[in-house]
């Protein structure tokens, strides 16, 4: 087989683009937040995880212009080697404390901060253990570790206990798990996987990408949420997020830190955050710090939204934070039910397999901090109405 016949053979997306209803690589044309422009129409936007709405938050947007006034638009090189600004590590050292570990890392992308993290530290004679709803990020550092892969069924302890007992004892073991899942919405049970890791000796590692910001005092993640950031060895999390930037971070005891950066690949072998977008966390960082109850109102917000869709007859699965999603579990229904919001005026997202379970397609909807309560009604307006006419409720 020639090697771009697969290229040429990929229809599927073509094909439904022509029909209407692919809903992906949409171009917005101005954003707000909570409200989007598409061809000229305002859409209420619930498919975004700016959980605190702080991408246009004053502060947050003059931290950037700042910066680029002062250090321009790239810093043109590594971290490793001419990459690092004082703004970099001031970043590091605010993390650290925030999430109350002796010393954080920053890489440019969340995605990269999985890779690099997972590769680094687990070696050939190591064993990596995942939830299967862990993120593709976290897949992808544990293929490129080269070490022994165990999967568990999704927040199933008996399930974990079996994966740890299938490693050897006397080897190197790792769990990785996500703080806050980021299609179904629930919060990995860590006073349950705890008592599992101790037991067959095993390090936690937890991807706090959609939890920093939501859950715990001021947004400090899911460890602070439950009270066990001792016990957790490593903590990620992503600034594309509640932080209103772009790249990542991995916070744990300062040797470990210190390993990862001298070994992580995906940190020596790119280009630093620029600037801006470390500003724009810095900034992101000091508004959680001060305005703690934009957590506590995104978290109300969702609080609303699962009890309103439950009573008009959604399933919402098994969420329990701002990201609820909608479970249709035909793709043709989900296409469809898409198309239909976006044309009344709601904008949200369509997954379908392998992103989810097979029957599982879904309208992953998120919220913002920002949101009205008039925007909110809006929405389950919209959505008892289009559940209706499709018959998904």
């Amino acid at each position: 087989m020639e090697l771009f016949d697969k290229c040429y053979s990929f229809t599927r997306a073509k094909e439904t683009m022509k029909t209407g209803y692919y809903p992906y690589f949409i171009p917005f044309t101005d954003t707000e937040g909570t409200e989007v422009t598409l061809d000229g129409r305002r859409l209420i936007m619930i498919g975004s995880n700016n959980y605190l709405g702080l991408t246009t938050h004053p502060k947050v947007r003059e931290a950037a212009i700042d910066a680029v006034r002062k250090y321009g638009t790239s810093c043109t090189g590594s971290r490793f080697l001419n990459g690092t600004l004082k703004l970099h590590t001031q970043l590091e050292e605010e993390l650290a404390d925030f999430v109350g570990k002796e010393a954080a890392l920053v890489f440019s992308t969340g995605y990269q901060t999985n890779v690099g993290t997972i590769s680094a530290l687990v070696g050939r004679q190591d064993a990596v253990i995942t939830d299967r709803d862990d993120h593709a990020s976290i897949i992808d550092g544990c293929q490129l570790s080269c070490g022994k892969m165990v999967r568990f069924r999704h927040n199933d302890m008996d399930s974990l206990d079996r994966a740890l007992g299938k490693c050897d004892p006397d080897q190197g073991k790792m769990v990785v798990v996500d703080g806050v899942y980021s299609m179904g919405g629930d919060i990995a049970p860590l006073p349950e996987i705890i008592p599992l890791c101790k037991k067959h000796k095993a390090r936690l590692m937890v991807d706090d990408a959609h939890s920093v910001g939501v859950l715990g005092k001021c947004g400090r993640g899911t460890a602070d949420h439950f009270g066990v950031i001792e016990d957790v060895d490593l903590i990620m999390g992503t600034f594309s997020k509640s932080f209103a930037s772009l790249g990542g971070f991995i916070a744990g005891d300062e040797q470990i830190i210190h390993y990862i950066q001298h070994h992580a690949r995906s940190l020596i072998f790119s280009a630093s955050m620029p600037a801006a977008s470390v500003a724009a966390c810095l900034a992101a960082l000091d508004v959680m710090r001060t305005e703690p109850e934009r957590c506590q109102r995104v978290l109300d917000i969702g609080d609303r939204m699962r009890k309103g869709y439950q009573e008009l007859g959604f399933n919402t699965g098994v969420s329990e934070t701002p990201v609820i999603p909608i479970v249709i579990g035909d793709d043709t229904k989900t296409f469809m039910m898409w198309r239909a919001l976006y044309d009344a005026g709601v904008y949200t997202n369509a997954v379908i397999p392998p992103a989810v379970p097979p029957s599982q397609s879904l309208l992953r909807t998120s919220y913002m901090a920002t949101h009205t309560d008039e925007q909110m009604d809006r929405v389950l307006e919209l959505f008892d109405q289009v559940g209706r006419e499709l018959g998904v409720i």
